[in-house]
């Protein structure tokens, strides 16, 4: 394959655009946020987004490159097809599950970050906890996107591997670095103009090759392999419903939608948000299912790629950048290139920030530095920006299973985080016993499940599990729901007990070193009800303090108490009174 200059030279051109509208975004956040609250603007743009704006970002932050090339590749191979191209539906149904029961509650209570909740219920060290599989996902996401990335360049315009995904890593993390959310936001907007751009203008000359045949025909009918709307065997039925609950559910608890969520100027428009994106997401993977389906249509022994076909050659995970390289004319596959590049961005900048959004407000502020400056958490924010975007770009080029990894990470944000964040929101009285007790099970029957691209066996053998080509065994069983399901039960059982336990005097108070439950709740009644005769004790420090959400970073949860529990109490109303 002969080098393209002139691929390079747009890939070059796009790539500076897409710098150009985030440094401009950058500008437009140094001149809408004042000098105390330049993080909040970072992390959350402050709080004012768009529906337009908010609707682009949160859709491309989904439609990202293992999006579009994962969609083309499950409809292109033989035996899967259309039937388990799950992504579209399920991201779908995530947002409008998002949407209605998720966003409202998150945005209404003023959180700046996902891990917010967590926090303010369980304590510091729980969000700790929280962030490790919420960073995995993150990076191990990015760092999958960035190595899809520079294998597809590598395809159309045959340049090194290693030189493409390091300068996209660049981009992504020069104009993020510099802008926040605000960059974020605004690239993403011509990023998912050039996805949708891109991607249609290289369908119809795909389709008109002369080696392609009508993909209404091998929709239905065996010609060059199976039909590629495939089919669901029976033994399968329990793996696709696993899978698809996943995508949905497990689609949820991430920093990158939240941050969108809580973004925007009104909980009714965070909810809005939700939906416009999840029909932004179903729009945007028609033509990859189309690209898909014309893999699967065409006689490559009659193209340039010759035999044999990409299925053959254990390619078909690049699919989309085949079909374009070798079924479109030269200059189309550049736009289409173009429009996997702006896929691949939207998402890895989303997951970048939201990484450092999380360590610098949850770890190290809130655990660690509760009085640290405005300019300091933009620092930290900038300097974790640029290390996690360094470490992402490190595992694309030296990680041999990335995308086994991310599978992993990604389980584990189904299997704990959302559970915990089900309890959080809509379940009173759960506490950090709960949540340690339901963090652990969860993690211990997912990694007993096994994984079959990280070459683990399992530890627990479910019904109907079988082993593949490499004699590692696979799942048929939902074990990942019933991990999911054992983690959340698990949390409200030891809750509960735990509670009970205390308060019924079964356990002394001593022993709540946590100070979840009786040393909590007792500090607080003591506060309220013997200390206020003490002399040294201003009454108007003890009043209820409703919770004022646009403070600044470095204020929020400052009074924790005062902002758990607002409710007046007979003792202190009837001290103010005298």
């Amino acid at each position: 394959m002969a080098f393209h200059a002139e691929g390079l030279v747009a890939i070059v051109v796009f790539y500076l655009a897409i710098l150009a509208v985030g440094i401009w975004a950058s500008w437009k956040t140094k001149n809408t946020s004042s000098e105390g609250d330049r993080s909040e603007a970072i992390i959350v743009g402050g709080r004012d987004i768009g529906l337009l704006v908010g609707g682009f970002t949160m859709t491309a932050t989904w439609v990202g490159g293992g999006y579009i090339n994962g969609t083309a590749e499950a409809v292109y191979v033989p035996g899967y097809g259309l039937a388990w191209a799950q992504a579209p539906i399920g991201y779908s149904l995530s947002l409008i599950v998002g949407g209605l029961f998720f966003a409202k509650p998150m945005r209404s209570k003023g959180y700046v970050t996902m891990l917010d909740p967590f926090q303010q219920i369980y304590g510091k060290r729980m969000g700790g906890l929280l962030f490790i599989p919420a960073l995995m996902g993150e990076m191990f996401w990015a760092a999958a996107i960035f190595s899809a990335l520079g294998a597809t360049i590598s395809v159309i315009i045959d340049i090194n591997v290693n030189i493409s995904v390091i300068a996209s890593a660049l981009i992504a993390t020069m104009y993020t670095l510099v802008g926040g959310l605000y960059s974020v936001a605004y690239t993403d907007v011509v990023q998912l103009f050039c996805i949708f751009l891109g991607l249609w203008i290289s369908v119809p000359f795909a389709m008109s090759h002369p080696a392609v045949t009508d993909i209404g025909l091998t929709a239905v009918h065996q010609v060059h392999q199976e039909p590629w709307l495939g089919s669901i065997n029976s033994l399968d039925i329990y793996t696709w419903l696993d899978n698809f609950l996943l995508l949905t559910l497990g689609g949820i608890p991430w920093q990158a939608y939240f941050q969108r969520v809580l973004s925007s100027s009104s909980a009714t428009y965070a909810q809005v948000l939700s939906f416009l994106a999840a029909f932004g997401c179903l729009v945007m993977a028609i033509p990859a299912i189309l690209i898909g389906a014309i893999g699967a249509s065409t006689a490559w022994n009659e193209t340039e790629y010759g035999v044999p076909d990409p299925m053959t050659k254990k390619e078909a995970d690049m699919i989309l950048p085949i079909v374009l390289q070798y079924l479109c004319p030269v200059y189309i596959s550049f736009f289409g290139l173009g429009a996997v590049s702006a896929a691949v961005m939207s998402s890895a900048d989303s997951s970048i920030l939201s990484a450092s959004s999380m360590f610098a407000r949850n770890i190290y502020q809130l655990s660690f530095r509760q009085n640290a400056s405005d300019r300091e958490i933009v620092w930290v924010m900038r300097i974790t920006i640029f290390l996690f975007g360094a470490s992402a770009t490190a595992m694309a080029l030296l990680a041999s299973s990335v995308y086994g990894l991310w599978y992993l990470s990604s389980d584990l944000v189904y299997i704990i985080i959302f559970p915990q964040l089900l309890c959080v929101l809509f379940i009173k009285g759960t506490n950090t016993y709960g949540a340690i007790a339901g963090y652990l099970f969860g993690l211990v029957l997912r990694i007993t499940g096994g994984e079959p691209y990280l070459y683990l066996q399992p530890l627990i053998y479910y019904p109907g599990c079988y082993p593949d080509e490499n004699n590692i065994y696979t799942q048929r069983f939902p074990f990942k729901t019933l991990a999911m399901l054992t983690s959340f039960f698990t949390n409200i059982i030891v809750s509960y007990l735990a509670k009970y336990l205390f308060e019924s005097g079964t356990l002394p108070p001593k022993l709540d070193f946590l100070d979840a439950v009786v040393a909590r709740y007792s500090r607080e009644h003591m506060d309220k009800a013997t200390l206020v005769k003490s002399d040294n004790i201003v009454l108007n420090e003890l009043a209820p303090v409703n919770p004022r959400h646009s403070l600044t970073l470095s204020s929020t949860f400052t009074n924790k108490e005062a902002f758990n529990y607002v409710d007046s109490s007979p003792e202190l109303s009837n001290a103010e009174d005298n």
